[in-house]
């Protein structure tokens, strides 16, 4: 038994949001007091944690835990310039061994060419408007396949050396749902979208389960030290394997809630398995479905063109009906849904999905499951409250509004008065879930909370309200959406969320208060110890 005391505990419980000391054992928090615990338990270890702040552990409630994991070993492309972006491959390059893959992530070619004509400072050129091209990695890198996936996952860059590989020639047709980009004269560019990165993801030599957990035991600590103790992890199946692995070794220290691909569903179907299946350390999650593309390359649906490009509406992968076909699938066997949304039609068609999916439900006497719409970046007015009416979580990502406010601003236009519209959900009575969707962007919730309360990115740019200021969260508003909002939407919230009787001891110490700190500062927060079932698994040193 454990009693953490001489702290300010904020517990996320309306029964008791304040205390002092706080109580544990075997894993689960016992009591929340003050120093009445130190008699009652006289027998406890005692910790004095010198007047700290104690929040209830946060959770990210969407990250891809391998991409992000195996990702601390590529090369990082989230420059402000192309070029500084080709020195990184190049330096790479000069250490690997011929015919060695060189991998890398986080490229936008929004930031390197804001003006979709601008040339590259370098002179070397772009492959389409506004991109890059496999010369540009040619030339540094000729003895080595190089593969780059952009900041948003849903477009890749490659030399001609990966395409070689991957027998991806000017003559490949674009598959369903992707495209290999071309230049005037019908030559590839080296730039793949969507459904298209696949053809080099068939290339690349896939690592294996094995390598995939010790990638993920590694990054746990770094996970720790920003706050985070759980994740809902999207994924796919060897990351599940790997996740298994782990918990069996008891090297698991994360509460993980695991979501399905659309493609496994039949074998789930037919095994039988359910959303909440689990326990405290891994647990299902929901059948994870893709509606469309994202909004840095232009892929994300919409009902109207992008600004500036009349022809381009995006990618919609399905429509309502194909939807609600996967849904009834899943529903009768007990899965939930989580379906990627980001463009006002994509989410239309979801809502117009999860409408008949409500009524087969209720027709057929199934549970009323915790349905789910992944990002929910830009929402016709006319779909404002319906996730609330329908009772569907908004699994959104505030980091993603201050990243992405100079594109929905530029190819969105006036539709972004509705883009990343968290207290307009809220407003409706509606539920959200809080992630970051790493390595899209950086796992660290307080950038996220951040990004909720301020509008603002960490610069302080656009100014003091904030980008469309009245969609900002309060502090508390945020810090739920990554405790008790993320629990919610994993079937946890009596276990996970807040630091009461009967919930998990899992517990982050910060050395400021984030209610009494101004927002602008919270950016800069992280745990100086973070506890996971009752055991410090992370100290500050």
């Amino acid at each position: 038994m454990k009693i953490l005391h001489n702290a300010k505990i904020y517990t996320l419980d309306q029964s008791k949001p304040t205390a002092s000391a706080i109580a544990m054992d075997r894993g689960e928090v016992i009591a929340v007091g003050g120093d009445e615990l130190l008699r009652e338990f006289d027998r406890a270890e005692k910790e004095d944690l010198r007047g700290r702040v104690v929040l209830p552990g946060l959770t990210d409630a969407h990250l891809h835990l391998q991409y992000y994991s195996l990702g601390l070993q590529k090369i990082d492309c989230e420059t402000d310039t192309l070029d500084e972006c080709l020195r990184r491959v190049d330096e790479r390059a000069q250490k690997a061994r011929p015919g060695e893959w060189i991998l890398g992530h986080g490229w936008n070619q929004n930031v390197w060419f804001p003006s979709p004509l601008r040339p590259s400072p370098s002179g070397r050129g772009v492959g389409g408007e506004g991109w890059p091209n496999a010369t540009n990695l040619d030339q540094i890198a000729p003895n080595n396949p190089v593969y780059l996936t952009a900041k948003s996952l849903h477009a890749g860059w490659a030399n001609s050396a990966a395409l070689k590989l991957a027998d991806v020639t000017a003559s490949s047709p674009d598959p369903v749902n992707g495209r290999l980009q071309r230049d005037s004269r019908g030559a590839l560019t080296g730039i793949l979208l969507e459904s298209a990165m696949e053809l080099i993801n068939r290339a690349l030599p896939a690592p294996t389960v094995d390598e995939i957990a010790s990638a993920i035991e590694k990054a746990q600590p770094i996970l720790w030290k920003m706050g985070l103790t759980g994740v809902h992890d999207f994924d796919r199946r060897d990351s599940f394997m790997a996740l298994q692995i782990l918990h069996l070794q008891n090297k698991l220290k994360l509460r993980v809630t695991k979501n399905l691909p659309v493609d496994l569903l039949d074998q789930a179907f037919e095994l039988g398995l359910r959303t909440g299946f689990g326990d405290d350390w891994l647990r299902l999650g929901s059948v994870k479905v893709f509606m469309d593309g994202a909004l840095g390359p232009r892929t994300a649906a919409m009902f109207q063109p992008y600004e500036g490009e009349p022809e381009n509406k995006g990618i919609l992968t399905m429509d309502a009906e194909q939807l609600f076909e996967v849904g009834r699938r899943a529903a009768d066997v007990g899965l939930g849904m989580a379906v990627h949304a980001i463009g006002d039609r994509a989410n239309h068609e979801v809502l117009n999905a999860y409408r008949q999916l409500r009524a087969y439900e209720a027709e057929k006497g199934l549970p009323h499951l915790r349905h789910r719409i992944e990002h929910v970046q830009v929402l016709h007015p006319d779909d404002a409250t319906r996730l609330a009416e329908l009772n569907v979580i908004a699994s959104m990502q505030p980091i993603h509004a201050t990243s992405d406010m100079l594109m929905a601003d530029k190819y969105w236009g006036a539709r972004s008065s509705l883009a990343y519209a968290w207290r307009t959900q809220l407003d409706a009575g509606g539920r959200v879930a809080f992630g970051s969707d790493a390595p899209v962007e950086s796992p660290n919730p307080f950038w996220g909370i951040h990004a909720a309360v301020t509008r603002r990115r960490a610069d302080g740019s656009p100014g003091l309200g904030g980008w469309h200021p009245g969609q900002r969260l309060t502090m508390q508003e945020a810090i739920e959406g990554f405790t008790t909002g993320a629990a919610y939407a994993a079937y946890a919230e009596n276990r996970q969320g807040r630091l009461a009787p009967g919930f998990l001891a899992d517990l982050i110490v910060l050395e400021s208060d984030p209610f009494k700190t101004d927002p602008q500062e919270v950016k800069d927060f992280q745990s100086s110890a973070t506890m996971v079932g009752g055991e410090w698994v992370y100290i500050q040193k």
